[in-house]
């Protein structure tokens, strides 16, 4: 349930927002993989976290600009 309220948060947001939040998915999921690779993460369930989180936004970017068209 926790995904579905993420999901209906995003539809909210505008284009440029959603370009900021996938900005910074993509820079966290950078820092979690490097910290995996040296063996500092402890929580190694957050890089699918994110991976999936990414995906979200990159759905709810090309829904928008569809419905746009």
């Amino acid at each position: 349930m926790k995904a579905s309220k993420y999901v209906e948060d995003l539809k909210t947001k505008s284009a440029a927002e959603l370009n900021e939040l996938l900005v910074a998915a993509k820079k966290e999921l950078f820092n979690l993989r490097f910290q995996n690779a040296t063996n500092q993460l402890d929580n190694t369930g957050r890089i699918k976290e994110v991976r999936r989180n990414i995906a979200r936004i990159q759905t709810i970017i090309t829904e928008q600009a569809k419905a746009a068209q």
